[in-house]
């Protein structure tokens, strides 16, 4: 036998008794690589008895990424009013401010006014018309409304007046007169003829307008009368004035 062949036959012999001798070592039984987990039941109980892990979250710093101021932009168009709120309280009270600059001096306080009496002392007796007391004693007349010559007063001021007249009667003749407004009658003076002469009065408030004119007027001779006055004393007054201007 040549040596070459003879070195590959023991080769070989010694092949054959490694594996035999690894074939008749036991072996381990077969395992998976997921055998050493728990089950799904005790891997639940597991999570639950551990402590929760913190939640993670990324933060970024933004003022690392900030770049440069913009430009301004357009101003937009303003928003709708809100609804109105409701008031706060009641600040505190301010400090007391200094005293101002005395004002210019008003006008002096401007009343309107109008009165007058007036007297006659002269007797009057009826003729066939209607005639107006004349009057020739001025007791007051401010501000000269009263018209001496006409027998009539003249409204200057709108507003209400009081109007009054005296007469004493004449003895056996009728006394009858009116209070005119205008050519209106407003009030009668009347007395029936007597053996006694006395005293009559009427008195009456009017609305005037301005320009409306007030008087007394006695009757014509269809009614015999007339009223009595003489030289020594007065026996006959007019006498009116205005109790309110009207407000405009």
């Amino acid at each position: 036998m040549r040596p070459e062949r003879g070195a590959i036959m023991f080769e070989f012999g010694f092949i054959c008794l490694f594996v035999h001798l690894v074939a008749s070592v036991p072996q381990p039984p077969c395992r998976r690589c997921c055998d050493h987990l728990p089950s799904p039941d005790d891997a639940a109980s597991l999570r639950e008895s551990m402590p929760a892990m913190p939640e993670v979250r990324t933060y970024i710093n933004m003022t690392i990424l900030k770049g440069d101021k913009g430009d301004r932009g357009e101003r937009g168009t303003p928003g709708k009013p809100g609804m109105e709120g409701s008031p706060g309280p009641q600040g505190a009270e301010g400090p007391k401010g200094a005293k101002g600059q005395a004002g210019a001096a008003g006008d002096a306080c401007k009343t309107q006014h109008s009165a007058f009496s007036v007297g006659r002392r002269k007797s009057l007796h009826s003729v066939d018309n209607y005639q107006a007391l004349i009057f020739d004693t001025i007791f007051v007349n401010s501000p000269e409304h009263f018209d001496m010559f006409a027998g009539k007063y003249r409204c200057h001021t709108p507003g209400i007046y009081f109007f009054n007249v005296n007469i004493h009667t004449w003895n056996f003749k009728e006394t009858y007169l009116h209070i005119m407004q205008n050519e209106s009658e407003k009030a009668i003076v009347y007395a029936q003829p007597s053996d006694r002469s006395i005293m009559q009065s009427q008195s009456v408030m009017l609305s005037l307008q301005e320009g409306d004119e007030v008087w007394v007027r006695l009757y014509k001779r269809e009614r015999e009368n007339a009223i009595y006055s003489d030289d020594v004393d007065i026996y006959i007054t007019f006498n009116g004035y205005l109790i309110k201007p009207e407000t405009k």
